[in-house]
């Protein structure tokens, strides 16, 4: 099933195979991605397209200056003929959320996301409402160089599962996008292959995913490593090391293992810990990217059961 949401995705999104399953690695984990790039690459059609494939209650919220919190959350209203506030919910309650553009909103109105992506729940005026399940948000931001933009803080950056990036297609790929879109676009008829009470069964199966001790311990000695280095300022949290565990769970199971490698770990480092990850000053002024640090780290511990050469642990 996992792996049909990936193939059936994939029909709309076109040469970016890594993204797509990324996304869905995310909606099995129950986590949230933030999709950071240049406008144009595909990022709103990505949420779409796997919001058809699921079958999924989709809302988008469209991120501006002026936007308010209660315009995400919701507000209560007075009834005069109940005499009674009625809650109205805002577009955060549904199955699969596009924010769009979250950087361009105040902090203020950032912050609002907060609560509903680390509880799945929002409180208006002291009254908690629990949001749907599956429950996924896909946002998406422009580079923080562009004008207009907020950055996000470190606290929500954090609640974000994984970060991925499109990038522009190869000629090949672009053209294939032209050649499809001549009589219109593909996801019109894009058909889902997934109700959303069988993504649910899959969020529990994947946790029964076996995952070897040593792995574990791989797990937390890249996370640890980040805290380490003396061109990091801020490492990883722990959600890094909860993040990586069971996104290598539902990577295995997309590609068919009910056991978790090595290299499962690897492939997921960057994704999963760059925006956790605020290089040094120095580091940035030489032009050092987090996820160049976590390739470095990656290449210096050592794999479970060998011995990278040089490599001790501090």
């Amino acid at each position: 099933m996992a792996q049909s949401i990936v193939d059936n995705t994939k029909k709309v999104i076109v040469g970016k195979d890594r993204a797509v399953e990324l996304s869905v690695v995310a909606l099995i984990c129950q986590g949230h991605v933030l999709i950071e790039d240049v406008p144009g690459v595909g990022k709103t059609m990505l949420a779409r397209s796997l919001a058809r494939s699921t079958n999924c209650e989709f809302k988008r919220i469209q991120f501006t200056p002026d936007l308010l919190p209660s315009d995400v959350t919701g507000v209560s209203i007075y009834n005069q003929k109940s005499g009674n506030f009625e809650f109205k919910e805002g577009p955060i309650v549904s199955q699969m959320v596009l924010a769009d553009e979250i950087n361009r909103a105040t902090p203020k109105t950032q912050s609002a996301m907060l609560e509903a992506m680390d509880e799945r729940q929002v409180t208006v005026e002291g009254v908690t409402h629990q949001l749907p399940r599956p429950f996924m948000v896909m946002a998406t931001q422009n580079p923080i160089e562009y004008e207009g933009t907020f950055p996000l803080p470190e606290a929500q950056l954090d609640r974000f599962f994984a970060m991925i990036s499109l990038g522009y297609p190869s000629f090949e790929e672009e053209l294939t996008i032209v050649n499809d879109q001549q009589l219109g676009h593909p996801i019109d008829s894009l058909d889902a292959v997934a109700p959303p009470e069988d993504i649910i069964q899959v969020q529990e199966a994947v946790k029964t995913v076996y995952v070897d001790d040593l792995i574990r311990e791989y797990i937390v000695t890249l996370v640890e490593a980040t805290r380490l280095r003396d061109d990091v300022t801020l490492g990883s949290s722990p959600r890094g090391s909860l993040a990586i565990f069971r996104g290598a769970q539902a990577l295995a199971l997309i590609r068919g293992r009910d056991y978790v490698l090595p290299d499962d770990i690897k492939e997921l480092a960057a994704p999963m810990l760059s925006h956790r990850m605020i290089p040094s000053a120095a580091a940035r002024m030489r032009g050092v990217h987090a996820r160049d640090i976590i390739g470095e780290i990656v290449d210096e511990v050592p794999v479970p059961g060998a011995q990278a050469a040089g490599w001790v642990r501090r």
